[in-house]
């Protein structure tokens, strides 16, 4: 499948990193550095500009490392781009360590997702199908 991707950035275009890689690492694309505080959050812009296929969206989610590794996470994550959004890509940077951050131009800062998703029909019934589990939830499973 081939995505169309305008890219308004020096950055190379989003790529797989190795062979089985889901995501595609994203860069951030900044006229100076940016400092994330502790427990503060920054929108990064990306210069990405995609068109994706109907029924598609584009997850954008955090980087592994960098979560583990510095405390740097997305906050809305998964971050979902819509299939009819032709804006900029942007990422909610949000730092949780206890030390300030500090994004370059060209870091890569997220990963993105081209996932499959499908449209339902939301019916109103009054009553739902009984199962052995029911209304079980939060940490219900496992408790014996």
């Amino acid at each position: 499948m081939e995505i169309k991707i305008v890219n308004r950035s020096d950055n190379p275009l989003p790529a797989y990193e190795t062979a089985f890689s889901a995501g595609m690492d994203i860069r951030a694309v900044l006229a100076k550095p940016v400092t994330i505080k502790p427990l503060e959050r920054t929108l990064v812009g990306t210069g990405l500009f995609v068109e994706l296929p109907p029924e598609y969206e584009a997850q954008i989610r955090p980087r592994s490392g960098l979560a583990a590794k510095k405390g740097i996470t997305v906050l809305n994550t998964p971050g979902t781009i819509d299939a009819d959004y032709r804006g900029e890509i942007k990422v909610i940077l949000v730092n949780l360590s206890n030390e300030d951050y500090v994004v370059h131009h060209g870091d890569r800062i997220a990963q993105m997702i081209i996932s499959k998703h499908e449209r339902v029909t939301i019916v109103s019934v009054s009553k739902l199908s009984e199962t052995m589990r029911g209304a079980g939830g939060f940490g219900h499973t496992g408790t014996k």
